[in-house]
């Protein structure tokens, strides 16, 4: 397994593109989240708002950026024919997929700690002078705050389970584009389904089983009663999907030639 990680590593240090694609989804993340808590106001300080939600609203963009980085991870591998020297030095084929997941991970992990930490700074600094602060009776944005707190790790933990994902459709699927299509169609088509559902039942249950609604619901820090799952069990049905893409790519890659 230490040759495998360490192989992995070096792939991922030296894939043409990958740390600055990192860097934009970090970047992206921040930027979008500011200009959404530059553009939303409450002057009266009634709204129903909730300001870590606001403050992290980039993740819905950011993660876009975070499933083509996981994606190439394997399938620019694929494209290029390297998947035949990975497979030949390392025979276990889960070994390669669980060492592809771990180093991809931890990158990952990096650029959303800094997107998401960037952006709920954003957020202090911004949001109280629109009115969205304790002065006006929201709570306050800090990470000292517990739901604060959990809203900004559980979207750190959102977004490497993004990765992971991605990771495990594009070991199914092989092809980068596809693969991308699919991950994509996953994370926005689902809530769109949701908006045109005739039934409230059915649009409950959409955003309980859909990745991205589910898994952002650990965002929330106000009106939990109202949302269609508790934020840790989003954050679960995400990892569920996850999971089962990894281990559906898993399959595949030890049923298939190279």
């Amino acid at each position: 397994m230490r040759d495998a990680l360490h192989a992995e590593w070096t792939k991922t240090r030296t894939l043409p593109g990958t740390g600055w694609l990192l860097l934009a989804a970090a970047v992206l993340t921040v930027i979008v989240s500011a200009a959404v808590a530059a553009v939303v106001r409450c002057p009266s300080g009634h709204c129903a708002e909730d300001p870590a939600k606001i403050s992290l609203t980039g993740i819905y963009v950011g993660q876009a950026v975070i499933a083509v980085v996981a994606v190439l991870a394997i399938s620019s591998e694929y494209s290029s024919g390297m998947i035949r020297v990975t497979l030949a030095a390392t025979p276990r084929r889960a070994t390669v997929l669980a060492a592809k997941a771990a180093i991809l991970a931890g990158p990952v992990l990096v650029a959303a700690a800094a997107g998401v930490l960037g952006s709920v700074l954003t957020g202090r600094l911004i949001l109280p002078g629109h009115g969205i602060g304790p002065a006006h009776g929201y709570p306050d944005l800090s990470l000292a705050s517990g739901p604060v707190l959990r809203a900004a790790a559980g979207s750190v933990l959102y977004l490497a389970l993004i990765a992971l994902l991605s990771l495990g459709i594009a070991t199914a699927v092989r092809d980068g584009a596809a693969a991308i299509g699919i991950v994509l169609g996953l994370l926005y088509l689902f809530p769109i389904l949701g908006q045109v559902a005739g039934s409230s039942s059915w649009h409950r249950h959409l955003g309980q089983l859909a990745p991205m609604t589910a898994g952002l619901a650990i965002q929330a820090t106000t009106g939990l009663r109202n949302l269609p799952i508790s934020p840790w069990a989003g954050l679960g049905v995400l990892a569920g999907w996850a999971l089962a893409a990894l281990l559906a790519g898993g399959i595949l890659l030890r049923l298939r030639d190279a």
